[in-house]
């Protein structure tokens, strides 16, 4: 295997979107039985800016529904006559969207973001186990990071491979058998936790290795009316909601009907029955001293990054206080994944707006960032490293 003009810089962050890959899976399983064709839009490469980075995905289907995105809306009205174009000719199709071409601004395609935008199209065979939603579901099913494969040529007549792969630390699926030499470079993405840059190959053309991470776990000690917001936004975002309470008055399906599980627990039992891990964050709002002191004690031994605590901070320093009695000591490690108040210091007052606090705090905790205004930002918004070196 020949390897030419590799650039290996990665993105420092995952822009995959959970909830949009969910949100394509259950519309091609609704086309499916209302015998619909569909085809799979996917952002492969860009060279410039652009609304939408690669990875982001859109489903077509024959008679026109759109789910998912490519770009801001200036992309998707063409974009869904090329998507029932390669339907109709059930073979893959790449096209290129420029802004500095004459010919897209006088069809109406206008970026808005000086950039070339790189869009595969992909009609799915519904009958192939391995077609491209079946490998998004492969994704989706199970919290373990992954690697998605999509193969294409920037050549838009030459033939584009599509979405041929799917690597995660259990198993590994290829369209064909001569992908396989491909899963040392899935393998390197995954140690990394970081999508790779484009990567051109003599044998295969041009590759996207997409790292794609579980959605962020919430779970919700509380189920208080406080609470309804924030299950709302979570879910608005795809994010994985577990509600618990020891009141089965107020922890029902009914009170938080976006909510994934809703357990009705005594506190000293609460983490039996619940997985936490690294992509878990844990909020402690029942305004129930008791309860709340009780979890924050086993969460502390636990691998959960963000565990966030409403109320003032005399609250969380006498809940420390009372732990240190015990012989419980908080490390700095412990400390650090602590935050009391919590959210980010927007003013909130009602319980909308410390919602909105909370869900940016923990958005800006999984991906390393401060929360600033972006005006303040001295670099791009994206990192542009998803790139091949010959640009």
């Amino acid at each position: 295997m020949s390897l030419c003009r590799i650039n290996i810089s990665a993105l420092n962050f995952v822009w995959f979107i959970m909830k949009e890959l969910n949100d394509i899976i259950f519309a091609y399983e609704k086309a499916v039985l209302q015998n619909k064709q569909t085809a799979l839009a996917t952002v492969v490469h860009v060279q410039g800016s652009s609304y939408r980075r690669p990875g982001a995905r859109m489903l077509v289907t024959e008679d026109g529904e759109i789910t998912g995105a490519i770009s801001g809306g200036c992309l998707e009205g063409d974009a869904l006559r090329k998507a029932r174009f390669a339907i109709s000719q059930q073979k893959n199709k790449l096209e290129i969207y420029d802004t500095t071409d004459e010919d897209d601004v006088k069809f109406g395609v206008q970026l808005g973001c000086n950039g070339i935008v790189y869009i595969l199209f992909e009609p799915i065979q519904n009958d192939n186990l391995n077609n491209p939603i079946n490998l998004l579901k492969k994704v989706a099913k199970q919290r373990t990071d992954a690697v998605l494969l999509t193969l294409f040529n920037l050549d838009k007549n030459a033939v584009q491979r599509g979405t041929c792969g799917f690597v995660n630390k259990d198993e590994s699926i290829f369209v064909n058998d001569e992908m396989k030499p491909l899963t040392a470079e899935c393998n390197e993405v995954l140690t990394q936790q970081k999508s790779s840059a484009i990567k051109h190959y003599e044998e295969y053309g041009s590759v996207l290795f997409q790292f794609i991470s579980p959605a962020i776990q919430l779970i919700i000690a509380g189920a208080g009316n406080d609470v309804q917001p924030l299950v709302e936004m979570a879910a608005l975002l795809g994010w994985s909601i577990i509600v618990a309470d020891g009141r089965p008055t107020h922890a029902t399906q009914q009170r938080f009907p976006k909510a994934n599980t809703i357990l009705v627990t005594k506190p000293r039992h609460i983490l039996s029955v619940l997985n936490v891990d690294e992509k878990t964050a844990f909020v402690l709002m029942t305004h129930n001293y008791n309860y709340d002191i009780a979890v924050l004690e086993q969460l502390l031994n636990t691998n959960c990054a963000y565990i966030g605590m409403l109320g003032p901070k005399e609250k969380l320093h006498r809940m420390f206080d009372e732990l240190n009695k015990k012989n419980i000591i908080i490390t700095g490690a412990q400390h650090s994944r602590i935050y009391g108040p919590v959210g980010l210091d927007i003013g909130a007052e009602t319980a909308e707006e410390i919602a909105v606090s909370v869900v940016a705090e923990i958005k800006a905790v999984f991906l390393n960032r401060q929360g600033k205004p972006l005006r303040e930002r001295e670099i791009a918004i994206h990192n542009r490293s998803l790139m091949s070196q010959h640009e």
